[in-house]
């Protein structure tokens, strides 16, 4: 939760719009994963809205499933798909860690109820999941990972500024003041904007 259910479905709409906007203006169809990940990360915000009466419920659910396991695998996977032929060697590691992840917490979301529940100003879900630190450090180095390994300047600077933005998002949300998620994903649709955006290399117009 942002500051206010309010804040949160506008910043949702407002970044779905966004995502709407970059997958128009996709030139390659392998950019595409990347280029929707405005609207993957809006969309997420809006279940965040339906989810904020707490309790163990649907909307719970399927924020976890787009938190957890989609991202997981959606992000090293995107990355791979849009980098240049030089540089996918080393993103499937990112990949391969991605797919163990993405596999471990789909099991703990199938088998294991989520839970919500509001903390001050933000909410808490709650997921069971069994050697935490080595699934979250999976996690960070499928999607951050291969964001920072892509080769590409932009999607670097995404990497990195969303490493910064997780840090921030952490920390205010353990101190139960307000979630910045609605701040973090619009953020991370104006990098993807700019990347879609870019101008096309000379030797792909040729």
């Amino acid at each position: 939760m942002c500051w206010s259910a309010t804040a949160d479905l506008v910043a949702g709409t407002v970044v779905c719009a966004v995502g709407i906007v970059c997958l128009a203006r996709v030139r390659r169809a392998r950019d595409l994963p990347v280029a929707a990940l405005p609207l993957l990360l809006g969309a997420h915000q809006l279940v965040a809205v339906w989810g904020m009466g707490g309790g163990c419920s649907p909307a719970a659910t399927a924020w976890a499933v787009i938190a957890l396991p989609l991202l997981a695998l959606w992000v090293p996977a995107g990355v791979l798909l849009a980098a240049a032929p030089e540089v996918r060697r080393r993103l499937w590691a990112p990949l391969a860690a991605g797919l163990a992840t993405a596999a471990v917490l789909s099991y703990c979301l199938a088998t294991r109820p989520v839970t919500a529940e509001i903390r001050g100003h933000t909410i808490g879900y709650g997921v069971n999941v069994p050697w935490m630190p080595l699934v979250l450090a999976g996690y960070l180095f499928a999607t951050l990972g291969s964001l920072l390994l892509g080769g590409d300047r932009r999607l670097r600077t995404l990497g990195a500024v969303l490493a910064v933005g997780a840090l921030a998002c952490s920390a205010l949300w353990r101190l139960e003041f307000a979630s910045t998620w609605c701040a973090f994903a619009a953020v991370a649709s104006l990098l993807v904007w700019g990347w879609v955006r870019r101008p096309e290399p000379a030797s792909a117009a040729s």
